[in-house]
Order: C-alpha cells, then structure tokens, then sequence
C-alpha cells in the first residue's frame, strides 16, 4: 500500500513540474505571419519620436520659450513627420 501512495504521489509531481517546466521550454510564440516585428518596432520609435517632438514644441510655445513665428514655421514639417509615422505604422501592421 505505501508503495502505491509514494508511486501517485511521484506521479502527481511529474505532473506538476511538467506544467510549471513548459512554458519555459515549450515553443515560443511567434509574430504574426508576414509581419516583422523589427520593422514595426522602428516604426513605433519613429511615431514616439515624432510626437515627442511636437509635444516638446506645443510646451515650449506656450512657456514662451519659442516664438509665435518660429512655432508656426516648425509645426507643419513635426506634423507632417508624425503623420507620416502614423501611417508607417498602419502599413506594418496591416
């Protein structure tokens, strides 16, 4: 009889230790098909750098540290980068 309860309780073990052990082992999930995950993640640096940039110029205009003819000579070439990343992102992930 013991030798029956050690048996199942080394099974029950196993059992355990194999499902905390797959995950770590098992086959790793992979990015969408046709997608490249490098691409994409340049294009998502690309979109944070762009609105980085154009938060950093609304901030500035309004703290006064850049000038009203400045901010409105900057603010179309910033904008027209963040759209450009935008859609950059939009066709990676399509």
């Amino acid at each position: 009889m013991a030798a029956v309860t050690y048996l199942v309780s080394l099974a029950a073990l196993l059992a355990a230790a194999l499902f905390v052990v797959r995950p770590l082992v098992g086959p790793r999930e992979r990015s969408k098909p046709g997608g490249d995950s490098g691409l994409e993640l340049i294009a998502l640096e690309r979109r944070d750098r762009a609105l980085a940039a154009l938060s950093e110029l609304e901030f500035d205009h309004r703290t006064g540290k850049i000038a009203d003819a400045d901010y409105q000579e900057l603010l179309p070439a910033l904008r027209r980068e963040a759209a450009d990343a935008l859609r950059a992102i939009s066709g990676v992930s399509a």
